[in-house]
């Protein structure tokens, strides 16, 4: 999203300087920014179908980690997949109505975030669409090996 490429080509803070290296962002060309903007009456920012990408391939804005984090979004046969990224980072945290997260990780997570009220709001929604689907939508992010694997063990579609 646009506000991801301006943060880490600025690059004003400390967190920025750290988490936006050049190495990382300097030789890839190409981006095609996206500017979103919340519903009328809602703080929230709509899940948005990506130009170019089929319909079943959705971006879900998932701000705090960083300005313009998102989720991606993928309906399968049976049923949806949601890679939260950095949005949680310990499989407690989702898929059931109190948060548990390790002293260490929550720590953590307060640390980097960039925008921790919203990093926290939008990981509530998730938490609360995480219990109310459950068995409509498989939920994991980026820092869970378990999340993963249990990922990678399901059955694969016929």
């Amino acid at each position: 999203m646009q506000q991801e490429i301006d943060t880490a080509q600025q690059r004003h803070s400390w967190l920025q300087r750290e988490r936006y290296r050049p190495g990382q962002w300097g030789g890839i060309s190409g981006w095609r920014a996206i500017r979103l903007r919340a519903s009328a009456g809602s703080a929230s920012t709509p899940v948005t179908a990506l130009r170019g990408l089929p319909p079943e391939i959705l971006l879900v804005p998932l701000a705090g980690h960083t300005p313009g984090h998102a989720g991606i979004a993928i309906s399968q046969p049976q049923g949806w997949l949601l890679h939260g990224g950095d949005a949680w980072f310990y499989r407690d945290e989702m898929r059931q109505p109190q948060r548990h997260c390790t002293p260490g990780l929550r720590f953590y997570q307060w640390m980097m975030a960039m925008d921790n009220e919203a990093r926290r709001r939008n990981q509530q929604r998730l938490r609360e669409l995480s219990c109310a689907h459950d068995h409509d939508i498989t939920f994991f992010c980026s820092h869970d090996a378990r999340e993963l694997e249990s990922l990678a063990a399901q059955p694969k579609p016929a």
